[in-house]
């Protein structure tokens, strides 16, 4: 399993997030505090780029469209849909959809870029299987 460059360290800025393309694979990059963070680049409730005005607060990202929200550390559901703007539909919608945590790939900073761990296709990452 290799590293690879996702970004330049220096197009991240404290706070920001973006999404690229890593091996074929969409990824949202993080820099939160003094570290980067590498998940999934969708929601995993309605496909919507978490990038673009998803909020990251208290180790977690919270989606911009329907606010379902997941932690950084290890993808874990944390709240399914609620929909603030119209809570039945959130619900009607969070039920008939599969609450699924959301995938979280290794990341770090070297050389100046960030680096992204992304599993082979036998899903494997490092010695661990997912």
């Amino acid at each position: 399993m290799t590293w690879e460059n996702a970004l330049k360290s220096s197009r991240l800025k404290p706070g920001k997030k973006k999404m690229v393309t890593v091996k074929g694979r969409l990824v949202m990059v993080a820099r939160v505090g003094k570290d980067v963070v590498a998940t999934e680049a969708l929601c995993r409730h309605m496909r919507w780029p978490l990038a673009y005005g998803g909020k990251i607060k208290d180790g977690c990202i919270r989606c911009p469209l329907h606010q379902t929200t997941h932690n950084l550390e290890d993808g874990s559901l944390v709240e399914w849909a609620p929909f603030p703007l119209f809570p039945p539909y959130g619900k009607l919608v969070g039920a008939m959809s599969k609450k699924k945590d959301l995938r979280i790939y290794e990341a770090r900073e070297a050389d100046g870029y960030i680096q992204v761990r992304i599993e082979d296709s036998a899903g494997v990452v490092g010695d661990v299987e997912v």
